[in-house]
Formats: C-alpha cells, sequence, structure tokens
C-alpha cells in the first residue's frame, strides 16, 4: 500500500537520465586517458617514421612526403639518369660525399647515395644546404633555361644553386653542402621506411 503513490513512468525517466549522464561522464573521463596513448601531432612531427609505397613512383618520377616537418623525396630513377651520375664528378663540390658526411647515412656514402642494390631509388630531403628554400625538380635534358650541360637534377629558384640526380651540389653556386639523404630502409620490396635505419648499414 506504501508504494501505491508511486508513479512508475517517472521512475523509468529518472533512471534512464541518471544512466544517460553517468555514460557521458565515463565517456569524458575515458577519452583524454585513451587519447594519451596515441603520440600527439608535436610527437608525430618532431619524427615519427613515414612509410612509402615505391610503387607509387613512376619511372623518373618524384614523389613527396613529409618527415618531420621536412618535405622529403623519393625518385624512381631510370637507367639513364644513373648512367648520368658518374661523368659529372670534376663539375661536383663533393662528387663523394667525402667533405660533409652528416648529409648521409653510412650506406648511403656512394655514387648513387642510397642502399646498394637499390639504386633507382633515391630519398632526399627536399631542402636547399644554402638558405633552405625547396628546389625545383628539372630531369629533363638541355633545357634552354639551364644549358645544353644539365642532365637533369634539382634547381633551386631561390638563389640558382644546382643538384644532380644524386642530390649532390655543383660547384659555383651558393648551396655548399650536397642535400641531406634521411635514415631509410626498405621493409620489403615495395615499401620504404623513412625515419630509421632498420639497424642495418
Amino acid at each position: 500500500m506504501a508504494n501505491s503513490g508511486v508513479d512508475k513512468g517517472r521512475r523509468r525517466v529518472l533512471i534512464a537520465a541518471t544512466s544517460v549522464v553517468g555514460a557521458a561522464g565515463v565517456a569524458a573521463v575515458a577519452a583524454p586517458f585513451l587519447n594519451s596513448w596515441n603520440p600527439s601531432a608535436r610527437a608525430l612531427a618532431a619524427g615519427a617514421p613515414v612509410e612509402v609505397s615505391v610503387t607509387k613512383a613512376e619511372p623518373g618520377q618524384l614523389i613527396r612526403v613529409i618527415w618531420r616537418g621536412k618535405p622529403v623525396w623519393l625518385v624512381n630513377r631510370t637507367k639513364d639518369m644513373l648512367d648520368t651520375l658518374a661523368g659529372l664528378a670534376e663539375r661536383l663540390k663533393d662528387p663523394t660525399s667525402e667533405e660533409h658526411p652528416e648529409q648521409q647515412p653510412a650506406y648511403a656514402k656512394n655514387l648513387a647515395r642510397t642502399r646498394e642494390g637499390k639504386e633507382q631509388y633515391l630519398v632526399l630531403v627536399g631542402i636547399c644546404t644554402h638558405l633552405g628554400c625547396s628546389p625545383t625538380y628539372r630531369p629533363e635534358l638541355a633545357p634552354a633555361d639551364l644549358g645544353a650541360d644539365w642532365k637533369g637534377g634539382w634547381y633551386c629558384p631561390c638563389h640558382g644553386s644546382r643538384f644532380d640526380l644524386a642530390g649532390r651540389v655543383f660547384k659555383n653556386v651558393p648551396a655548399g653542402k650536397n642535400l641531406q639523404v634521411p635514415p631509410y630502409y626498405f621493409k620489403d620490396e615495395k615499401t620504404i621506411l623513412i625515419g630509421e635505419d632498420g639497424g642495418k648499414a
């Protein structure tokens, strides 16, 4: 008899409302906790590795990705492009990458500036070593504006620095160093991880 005055419909509404508010409170507390497990944008920009599929680059093509807030280029060089590298030594400031060894990992200190056996794929940080502009990819041979002896490479429109198809700097230009080769390795035949060297030289 004591419960005869209880409004059961009102009780259900109050219980449902309390449950919804309680669930929202649990979600509000749990969301920041769960998000704290994910790397922040700052952490990602600070150096999280970037995975790139080499299948995206057609022969001769350059593709761009961002690593540590910097543009990084992956170029799928053709045999003709690679063949131009050997004949340029006299025109380059640091043809054997000896003067500035910090510009590439030890495994990229070779003519192609790549990992052995993967010479067609060049990975470079796309920032001019003069004042930080981003050079333009110019793979064509002997264009009118770059001269008859141009074999392909990069031209920096800011101050005229030039780099060959291995990112090596030419003489008599403002830039003093070759373009940087970041750490990277092949996870498999089709995938490069930029930002780590895979523990192998």
